[in-house]
C-alpha cells in the first residue's frame, strides 16, 4: 500500500515506483565504480583504488571478528554487498530533495525492499549452514538439547523466521523514522533544524548498515558452528 501512490509506470503487469526507479540508479553508480576502481589496478594505487582498498580491509577486519579469517574470506562478497547496498541506499536519502523528488525514493526508507533483504539474509544463512554441516546435522542442530527437545525445536525454528523480520522492521522502521522527522523539521524549521539532521544522518544510516550486516555475520557464525 505505500508504494501505490508512487507508481511511475507500468512494464506489462509490473508496477515500477519511485523506489525501483531509486534502486536501478543506485545499482547503476555501484556498478559504474566497481568497474573503475578495479578495471586497471596498480601496484601503486590511485585514490579510487586506494579508497576501495581501505574499505575492504576495514569490512573484512570487521566481520572477522565474528567468523574468523577463513569463513570471512569465503562468504564476505555477500556480508560486503549488503553493507554496500544498505549503506548507498541509507546515504541516498541525504541528497537534496531525495524523497521528496518525483522518481527517487530511498529504498531501505521502504518496507518491501528491507523484507526482500530480511528474506535474502534467511536464506543465505541457511544454505550456508546446510553447506557446511550437511542437512542432517544441521537440521538436528534445532533440536538441541536432546532432553529438551519438544520444548526447544518449535522455539528455535520460530526465531529462525522471526530474524529476518526482525532485520527488516529495524532498518526500514529507523529510516522510515529518519526520513519522515527530517521531512517535518524542513517544513517547520526550514533553515537550522534540517542542517542538524542532515550532519546526524551520517552517523545514524552509517549505523544502520553496521548493525544489518553484524547481526547478519553472528547469524551466519550460529549456523556455522560445530556440533559438540
Amino acid at each position: 500500500m505505500e508504494e501505490a501512490t508512487n507508481v511511475l509506470f507500468r512494464i506489462g503487469p509490473l508496477e515500477v515506483t519511485s523506489t525501483v526507479t531509486a534502486m536501478w540508479a543506485i545499482i547503476a553508480v555501484l556498478a559504474l565504480v566497481s568497474f573503475l576502481a578495479t578495471r586497471n589496478l596498480k601496484e601503486v594505487p590511485g585514490p579510487l583504488q586506494t579508497g576501495a582498498e581501505m574499505a575492504v580491509g576495514a569490512l573484512r577486519n570487521f566481520f572477522e571478528g565474528t567468523l574468523g579469517k577463513e569463513h570471512t574470506r569465503k562468504y564476505f562478497p555477500i556480508l560486503g554487498t549488503f553493507f554496500v547496498f544498505i549503506i548507498v541506499c541509507n546515504y541516498s536519502g541525504l541528497l537534496p530533495g531525495a524523497g521528496r523528488l518525483k522518481g527517487f525514493a530511498v529504498p531501505t526508507a521502504c518496507l518491501s525492499v528491507t523484507a526482500g533483504l530480511g528474506v535474502i539474509a534467511f536464506f543465505t544463512t541457511h544454505v550456508i549452514g546446510i553447506r557446511e554441516r550437511g542437512l542432517g546435522h544441521y537440521l538436528a542442530s534445532f533440536a538441541k538439547p536432546l532432553i529438551l527437545v519438544v520444548l526447544m525445536l518449535p522455539l528455535n525454528l520460530i526465531e529462525q523466521f522471526i530474524r529476518p523480520m526482525s532485520l527488516a522492521l529495524r532498518l526500514y522502521g529507523n529510516m522510515y523514522g529518519e526520513e519522515t522527522v527530517t521531512e517535518q523539521l524542513y517544513e517547520i524549521f526550514p533553515i537550522g533544524a534540517p542542517l542538524i539532521m542532515q550532519v546526524l544522518s551520517l552517523i545514524f544510516c552509517l549505523l544502520q548498515a553496521i548493525v544489518f550486516t553484524m547481526l547478519l555475520s553472528i547469524y551466519i557464525s550460529e549456523a556455522l558452528e560445530a556440533e559438540e
